[in-house]
């Protein structure tokens, strides 16, 4: 029987645990615990009971104030340890022990590689003691760590190490005391045979800090970037928004079981190994840019999420929206031209649109605050962190980045050290700029992504142009009916020459501003600009001012011109993505028609435009030249038919590749990078439109294209290089495509990450007539232990979760043998890792989307998942409501 928690029964907890000494004695199959609690009761608290949870511990003794208590003062269940008639003000002691050694769901404390490493967000502290395992319980932390030191030499925890030193029997210690207060889901553990890339570094108030990335022997040499992205973080969060370090070190472990990217816990980050490690032979362009990423956005939790942190879960959005949007503020911040902060943006925006809009539209759309959940991990989602991120960034669009910080500096000075909610920002935000934003906050309360419909009418006469805007938000699960929300559309008008015009309003003194953005507050508004001399060309939405669909009738030539013209260079790949989905949408429509699809000639003219355009970086002509992928298409579409949209888009591909065979050819010359390897932009940018180029140029069907990706694949000095082209050789019809995986794998066996890479490659493959289908070399791969693991959640995300969302051609085949992969993955999965499992479960949320045929046979693989007495609520919560929302 599930249980379901709802935001509105929210109450304080019934005691303050001011402080607590945490001794641990480790050992992988027996771990002890000992707990020191200063407990007081909350003045306004009904109850003398102590509530603590538990989950998978072994209770072994209970002392108040020294004494120690029979089982008459306490009730002790598998999820509970309930201590009775507690004094207003006491020491409590307790005893436990668990093992790490058994601990697959990786929640807690557990193995990984011969060493302990912990997650303890959302509700893993329970895993280690017995405690109110809640986030508006802040305590002053102090750790003890005991330990072999032959096998665990170096010991970890939150704050600053106060003392270490030798015991008998071979074993050492090291006490760790953090002197801010925290909950329980900051807390951090790690113990192993690591290896620390240490470096002084001097903040800007003249205070040296110790800076400590630690890693495996075998990675140290991978782990600079890292370092060097984490001194970026802290010196941009200095000057972006005055938010300093406040400890004397901070650190960051890699590890390669993880089911997260990474944890921010307080002063002792833990990542996942894909977010750390990088070499130009073992990681992409890609890579080092989520290195920078992820470091910069575990690092500004410091301040938001640790010193001010959440009262509820509920408020999830409150550390992850704001969070999300620093790191991507950071990252464009970081970019060395506009061209390249807009590349970013556009990235960013195509992710929120592939994986969020469908969230938004499926059966557990939900919003950025959710009121009800069953099980909290299942909301660590792309609409709480995404969406919540263009949320957050609608806020400094209309407060401007002045008015941003202001709230910011407000937030933190109201709330720093203690729990909040999405309100307390907002009230900082309104207070600080003297606005009203009880309108916005329904950003936080509704679900789903609005549309808003734009017309458009020119009067000659009067010179003027009306823009017309209204909302439309569609029902959502227990969100039947919405209100009108406060929408920020920015927009520019751009004249037949391609030149923006100044924008005035009726009723203004004149403007030299190009873009202007209107607060679309009601349903339905109105604008009318003046001094507008000819009919213009609309730009709807300039940098994405708003994570929602605008509709507006483009005319192919209407894109095309915005193509070409448009200053706003996300509007100008988005009127390319848009020129592109119009072509592909027209020859699937002609495949499910019995037709022969074919190609038209705007499109080609359009793309001739950005590939020529020696104006335009090379990274941004690569974004903007790649077609939509599957899964977007089928977004687009009323009814989803994968097979049509794979032969409509792989024939797209071709004729590209054949039409343009000698340009691409020149492209592909003209952007090859000369010198020692470097991940900066003006290098990425031109691997990016180069290995754009020679795949199409490949799947044109050029045997000199087949020879120059060989050539490449065997000479490249960077994964990016060697990478791309194995992708290339694998998606072509060439027998080569054996040979160079075997040659790829020799060289990688002995590295996970790149063993994850080389599967991936494989499992989004294009499958070509006669060749084997992708499910039955998967299912050949996954029989090699050092291949793959379902106990690691790097390898189910490389081969399961890859296959399932990147390869719908394959996964949707017509006799459902895909369907049946995810009933054995979901089943097998549940019973080592819910968390894993619940994201794989998730592959079916939009099945009644598809098909007929289709649609049945995931009807009837949810329902036999559900029908399964012991599944998790983790994957039970996914799969009914898959079953029971529309």
């Amino acid at each position: 029987m599930t249980h379901t928690t709802y935001r509105k029964d929210y109450q304080p907890f019934s005691h303050r645990i001011t402080s607590v000494d945490l001794d641990f004695v480790l050992d992988p199959e027996n771990t002890l615990v000992r707990s020191c609690l200063q407990v007081e009761k909350q003045s306004k608290a009904a109850t003398n009971d102590l509530v603590l949870n538990a989950s998978e511990l072994t209770f072994i003794s209970l002392a108040i104030n020294g004494k120690p208590v029979n089982s008459s003062r306490y009730t002790l269940t598998d999820t509970t340890l309930t201590i009775h008639a507690v004094p207003p003000q006491c020491r409590i002691d307790i005893t436990n022990s668990f093992s790490p050694a058994r601990n697959t769901i990786l929640s807690g404390i557990y193995m990984s590689r011969g060493a302990f490493m912990s997650q303890c967000e959302s509700e893993g502290f329970r895993r280690i003691t017995y405690w109110p395992d809640r986030p508006d319980v802040m305590s002053v932390f102090s750790v003890t760590i005991h330990a072999r030191k032959d096998l665990y030499p170096v010991l970890l925890s939150n704050g600053n190490l106060v003392d270490s030193g030798d015991e008998p029997d071979g074993m050492h210690y090291a006490v760790w005391k953090d002197p801010f207060k925290k909950p329980s889901y900051l807390f951090a553990l790690v113990a192993g045979d690591l290896k620390d890339r240490s470096e002084k570094f001097t903040l800007k108030n003249g205070k040296e800090v110790l800076l400590q990335i630690w890693t495996e022997e075998r990675n140290y040499e991978r782990s600079a970037h890292a370092l060097e992205s984490l001194k970026k973080a802290i010196r941009w969060d200095e000057e972006r928004f005055g938010l300093e370090l406040d400890l004397d070190r901070f650190m960051i472990v890699a590890t390669d079981d993880f089911n997260f990217g990474a944890m921010e816990n307080k002063g002792l980050n833990i990542f996942n190994s894909r977010y750390v490690m990088a070499s130009p032979e073992t990681a992409t362009d890609q890579d080092y840019l989520n290195i920078e990423s992820v470091v910069g956005h575990e690092y500004f939790h410091n301040w938001t999420g640790d010193r001010v942190t959440l009262r509820d879960w509920f408020q999830l959005t409150l550390k992850e929206g704001l969070t999300v949007f620093r790191d991507q503020e950071f990252s464009m911040d970081m970019a060395p031209d506009a061209s390249t902060r807009a590349v970013l943006r556009i990235q960013d925006v195509r992710s929120l649109r592939s994986r969020q809009f469908p969230e938004d539209a499926g059966p557990m759309a939900h919003p950025i605050r959710p009121d009800s959940y069953e099980e909290i991990n299942n909301f660590y989602t792309m609409t709480v962190y995404e969406k919540g991120a263009e949320v957050i960034r609608m806020l400094q669009t209309i407060l401007g980045k002045e008015g941003f910080r202001k709230g910011m500096d407000l937030y933190i000075k109201r709330h720093d050290g203690n729990a909040v909610t999405c309100d307390d920002f907002l009230s900082a935000m309104s207070d600080a700029n003297r606005t009203d934003l009880q309108q916005f906050a329904l950003w936080y309360s509704q679900a789903g992504t609005p549309r808003v419909a734009i017309s458009t009418q020119f009067d000659a006469q009067s010179h003027t142009y009306t823009v017309q805007a209204s909302q439309m938000i569609p029902g959502t699960p227990g969100q039947p009916a919405k209100e009108p929300m406060l929408i920020p559309i920015s927009i520019g008008l751009i004249d037949q020459k391609g030149v923006d015009l100044p924008l005035t309003l009726a009723g203004e003194s004149a403007c030299q501003d190009t873009t202007r953005t209107l607060l679309l507050t009601e349903e339905s508004m109105s604008w009318t600009f003046i001094n507008i001399p000819d009919r213009p060309y609309i730009s709807i939405g300039r940098g994405f001012s708003a994570p929602v669909v605008f509709d507006y009738a483009y005319t192919r030539d209407e894109l095309a011109f915005l193509a070409k013209n448009d200053s706003d260079a996300f509007n100008r790949a988005e009127a390319m993505e848009r020129l592109c989905t119009l072509a592909l949408n027209r020859m699937i429509d002609e495949i499910e028609l019995g037709q022969e699809p074919h190609t038209e000639q705007f499109l080609l003219n359009a793309f001739e435009t950005i590939l020529k355009d020696e104006s335009l970086s090379p990274m941004f002509r690569a974004v903007a030249l790649e077609l939509p992928s599957e899964q977007d298409l089928g977004q687009s579409r009323a009814m989803i038919n994968p097979t049509a949209i794979h032969v409509a888009r792989q024939r797209l591909i071709r004729e590209i590749g054949d039409y343009f065979s000698q340009d691409l050819a020149a492209t592909v010359a003209k952007n090859k990078t000369g010198g020692p390897y470097s991940h900066d932009a003006a290098d990425s940018g031109k691997r990016m439109l180069k290995n754009l180029c020679m795949s199409y140029w490949l799947a044109g069907g050029s045997s000199k294209a087949l020879l120059d990706a060989r050539s490449q694949f065997d000479s490249a000095d960077n994964l990016t290089d060697k990478l791309a082209a194995l992708t290339m050789i694998v998606n072509s019809k060439s027998p080569a495509k054996i040979d160079v995986l075997n040659a790829a794998i020799k060289v990688w066996a002995n590295d996970p990450l790149l063993v994850n890479k080389w599967i991936t490659v494989q499992t989004t493959a294009v499958c070509h007539e006669g060749e084997m289908p992708i499910l039955e070399r998967i299912q050949q791969l996954s029989q090699y232990p050092a291949v793959f693991s379902l106990e690691n959640p790097n390898s189910v995300y490389a081969m399961v979760l890859s296959f399932m969302t990147s390869n719908p051609a394959e996964f949707h085949r017509e006799d459902g043998s895909g369907y049946q992969y995810w009933y054995d993955m979901v089943t097998k999965l549940d019973t080592i890792n819910p968390h894993v499992a619940s994201r794989i479960a998730r592959v079916l949320n939009n099945w009644r989307r598809y098909d007929p045929e289709r649609a049945a046979k995931m009807h009837e693989a949810l329902v036999a998942v559900s029908s399964i007495p012991t599944l998790s609520p983790h994957v039970r919560e996914v799969v009914m409501k898959a079953l029971n929302n529309p």
